[in-house]
């Protein structure tokens, strides 16, 4: 089943690999990632930024605070990949998983969306997909911002969902 996936996928990278990368010249800098590193793989994400309403910690006023994504992945001919969630965690359909840390932030183009990351693997285990990632891409994304009202001390613990889509980059070693 692994070869059929992975099959899919590069079949899908070579029938989308012009826009992919005159969008990739789009990418700031700041996020691009380190010499020595070559995309390995490319996952649409569809799913929900979780926020949480608490007390902030430097005043006396309630705040939305980021709790964890749940998405799942798909590559780009729609096929189920995985899903990521709280860590943050990829976790690709054979088992294989990176877990990342935030390296740097870039605001993106759309004011109404949660930044652009690139990240880098805390850790990268199993022999699949995910396996020898290094560092990871958020890019293109859209909606995933914590709401702007309705968090109160009234509201402390409410817990809200907001849709988000994302592109996740995956880099290995060369």
């Amino acid at each position: 089943m692994r070869i059929l996936l992975v099959t899919g996928l590069s079949l899908a990278g070579c029938a989308s690999s012009e826009p992919s990368v005159a969008r990739s010249n789009l990418i700031p800098e700041a996020l691009r990632a380190p010499p020595g590193e070559r995309l390995a793989l490319v996952a649409r994400a569809r799913g929900v930024q979780i926020y949480e309403c608490r007390q902030a910690k430097d005043a006396d006023r309630f705040e939305w605070t980021f709790k964890a994504p749940e998405a799942e992945l798909f590559g780009d001919a729609g096929e189920p990949m995985g899903r990521h969630y709280a860590g943050p965690t990829w976790e690709a359909s054979d088992g294989s998983k990176v877990v990342g840390e935030v390296k740097a932030k870039d605001a993106g183009p759309d004011p109404h969306a949660i930044p652009w990351l690139l990240l880098s693997a805390r850790s990268a285990n199993g022999a699949g997909l995910l396996g020898r990632v290094a560092s990871i891409q958020r890019v293109e994304t859209v909606g995933g911002q914590a709401p702007t009202d309705g968090c109160s001390r009234e509201r402390s613990g409410a817990i809200v969902r907001v849709d988000y889509r994302a592109k996740y980059r995956f880099y290995e070693p060369e």
